[in-house]
């Protein structure tokens, strides 16, 4: 019974002091403990804030290695298909799951090509020049889905995008041709006026040459009867000065006569 006792004192000796330390754990003492870094907010971007998202679904993403002539895994995580917003230009993205590492991204191109893998229903496979790793490189990818549904989805959006671009960038260069044009229609109509300009101009100066000429020889013919009148009063003057010449030498011989004779 001593026995008993003394193990029943202990075991509510051993709650006693539990209740203790739980207490004591849970007592508020008011105190307030500063963290050593305070850490700031910063924004973070992701590049994909001017882009809409068009398609967004989880997968896994392979690429072909060459050199080892098999499939190697790339990651898993979600694939993006987005819209730019003032561009107009759809990229693809696909981030690692965990890390956010950038598995894929290129653009989703005219002369892209995506077709289903042979084998695998849910999966497709597409070449692409590919920036994921800072660089341009050629790659051969291959992405799986969760259903056969989702696969055929996303193939079917990856080809009508590309058939956007296509008719987008042919309306773009019909434009640019027909911009060509006006130009060049511009520059006829101008070289057209200035050849005009030019007539008109020659024309004036001819004008004015013969103008210059019409008066020259006015100039000339006033100057000939001017100098016509001149002779003519000269032969007046000469012819007046030979009559008085003439009056004077036969006056006195009549004077002398009229002494010889007398009457």
């Amino acid at each position: 019974m001593a026995e008993v006792d003394v193990s029943n004192e202990m075991q509510s000796r051993e709650v006693e002091e539990e209740a203790g330390k739980t207490g004591a754990d849970e007592e508020d003492t008011g105190a307030q403990i500063a963290p050593i870094v305070k850490l700031e907010e910063v924004a973070i971007t992701t590049g994909e804030e001017n882009e809409d998202v068009l398609f967004h679904m989880k997968c896994k993403l392979y690429r072909f290695d060459k050199d080892g002539n098999q499939w190697k895994e790339r990651g898993v995580g979600t694939v993006k298909l987005l819209k730019h917003k003032e561009t107009g230009k759809v990229r693809l993205v696909m981030r690692q799951a965990k890390t956010l590492k950038i598995c894929a991204n290129h653009l989703v191109l005219p002369s892209i090509s995506i077709q289903e893998h042979a084998g695998n229903e849910k999966s497709c496979v597409w070449h692409a020049t590919d920036f994921s790793d800072g660089e341009l490189k050629k790659e051969l990818f291959c992405i799986r889905f969760g259903t056969l549904e989702i696969a055929k989805k996303f193939m079917e959006m990856v080809e009508e995008i590309a058939e956007y671009q296509a008719r987008k960038s042919e309306e773009e260069d019909e434009a640019a041709i027909a911009l060509k044009g006006l130009k060049i229609g511009d520059q006829n109509d101008n070289s057209k006026e200035v050849k005009e300009q030019f007539k008109e101009n020659v024309k004036e100066e001819d004008l004015e040459g013969e103008k210059q000429e019409t008066k020259g020889e006015e100039k000339e013919v006033e100057n000939s009867e001017v100098i016509g009148e001149e002779k003519e009063v000269e032969k007046l003057d000469v012819r007046g000065e030979e009559k008085e010449v003439e009056k004077a030498e036969t006056k006195p011989e009549a004077k002398v006569k009229e002494h010889v004779e007398p009457k």
